[in-house]
């Protein structure tokens, strides 16, 4: 089995729990998946199947959430699955003030990860550095959010804003959370996160696990194609015989009509339109090249 998953994701998994319960229920071993989600979170993950899990890489980076921001309060891990820290009734709070606020975090802007994260400092997740009770220096991340739409103000002496969030590939919307309760100087926390979009797959075309273990017991389930998934690479179509040299793992001369980008991944394929593979093109010798990536 080749392609891919768009799961559903469901609260109180890891995204490693995911793999791990993918794996069962089709009974192959080697499953990966795309874009962790922390276990509170819910909504898209794309998982991997067999010879898939090398394409990963070259999914889309960009994602969108649906978020519910908690504010007055500040905990330890940046959403409500921490320990309280701070909280402060703020009920003079008003929407203009936040929609205000949250202009700031439109484009692009440094961002620095919660302590609880699964990036490495120093060899090591950050979550078990925290864990440990180890403060270490958190590396500032450059993201881009491209569109942040208020869709809900619930206002109280802890109010909640729900947002929709379009954003790239690396960003925390949690950081966001606590960053947002940073600049309205009444703290800021996730309180229920939602992928409604993630590298190219929609939560509307997503499988639980209920809706997948049924598919599997009725032998329809299918995995989703690879060259559906890798739609915003350039494609070439190559030639029988010089698409056997490739296959074999040969730098082969290719003379393109259109204009392609070099040194950027090519999805490759025959005159049979059987996909083949990653590529790239590169100048050697002053010729256009087409050097094997990863051959299926």
């Amino acid at each position: 089995m080749l392609g891919f998953l768009n799961l559903n994701k469901p609260p109180g998994f890891t995204s490693h729990d995911c793999v791990a319960h993918v794996r069962r229920l089709l009974q192959m071993k080697r499953v990966g998946h795309g874009g962790t989600l922390d276990p509170a979170a819910t909504g898209v993950l794309p998982i991997a199947l067999g010879k898939a899990t090398r394409l990963l890489q070259f999914l889309p980076g960009n994602k969108a959430y649906q978020a519910t921001i908690q504010l007055g309060i500040t905990t330890t891990t940046d959403d409500l699955e921490g320990e309280v820290i701070t909280s402060q009734p703020v009920s003079n709070l008003t929407l203009e003030q936040v929609a205000t606020a949250l202009k700031q975090f439109q484009g692009k802007i440094e961002q620095i990860p919660p302590r609880y994260s699964a990036i490495q400092v120093q060899g090591k997740r950050l979550y078990d550095l925290a864990r440990a009770g180890e403060n270490v220096e958190i590396p500032v991340r450059s993201v881009e959010i491209f569109q942040i739409e208020i869709l809900n103000w619930y206002p109280g002496d802890f109010p909640q804003i729900e947002v929709v969030i379009t954003c790239g590939a690396g960003t925390y919307i949690r950081a966001i959370a606590r960053d947002l309760g940073r600049v309205l100087q009444t703290g800021g926390t996730l309180a229920k996160l939602i992928r409604t979009h993630s590298s190219g797959f929609e939560i509307a075309d997503s499988l639980t696990f209920e809706q997948l273990e049924f598919q599997i017991q009725q032998h329809s389930f299918q995995p989703i194609l690879p060259t559906r998934v890798l739609q915003h690479l350039h494609a070439v179509t190559l030639p029988i015989a010089i698409a056997q040299k490739w296959c074999q793992g040969q730098k082969v001369s290719y003379d393109a009509t259109d204009e392609l980008p070099l040194n950027s991944p090519l999805r490759i394929y025959h005159e049979g339109e059987n996909f083949l593979g990653i590529g790239y093109l590169t100048i050697i010798d002053t010729e256009t090249t087409l050097v094997p990536q990863i051959v299926f």
